[in-house]
């Protein structure tokens, strides 16, 4: 329920922020709270890819992509997602959430997001995103279409993160996927 709260702050902050492009980098200063952390004091793992959606919806929010998103009834999806931990985050510590937009292939638009306190990367996460309508899967032409951007030449997803997701990807959710480590 806290993510509600901070979405709508990052929502409303986004009003007065400066315009980005889509391929600019946003920046999101927080702070970790109670909500964030664990027996351990410092920010859970898991919690990490939701202050990491804040990122992302920063962006869409203060480059129109959000608006054009709702005009068109479509839904942002995450397919594939890794982090690395470099430090921990602790209770009270202040810290940036940057998000890039990495580039984009056939299937997913990348992005690489990072947790930054003090100008150090404490983590870093790559994310495999999608657009979804009730007919299925949007086209990256379609989007870059209807936000009328072209992907900048210095935007090449690197092989390995083409490898990672498609290594790591599940069958497609038209395709059987069975579970069968209990006989």
């Amino acid at each position: 329920m806290h993510m509600i709260f901070r979405i709508l702050m990052v929502f409303l902050n986004s009003k007065k922020a400066t315009r980005l492009s889509m391929f600019d980098t946003s920046s999101v200063t927080m702070r970790a709270t109670l909500t964030d952390i664990d027996f351990a004091g410092h920010i859970n793992n898991g919690m990490y890819f939701s202050i990491f959606d804040l990122g992302r919806f920063d962006l869409m929010f203060r480059s129109g992509v959000w608006d054009i998103m709702r005009k068109n009834k479509w839904t942002p999806v995450v397919q594939t997602e890794t982090i690395t931990f470099r430090k921990s985050v602790r209770l009270g510590t202040k810290f940036s959430q940057e998000t890039r937009l990495l580039g984009l292939d056939d299937k997913c638009i990348y992005f690489e997001q990072r947790i930054v306190v003090n100008g150090e990367i404490y983590a870093r996460a790559y994310i495999a995103t999608r657009m979804t309508s009730k007919n299925g899967a949007v086209s990256n032409e379609e989007i870059l279409a209807a936000v009328g951007l072209d992907v900048p030449e210095d935007r090449v997803v690197p092989e390995w993160i083409h490898q990672w997701r498609e290594q790591g990807a599940l069958p497609g959710s038209r395709k059987p996927a069975p579970h069968n480590w209990i006989s």
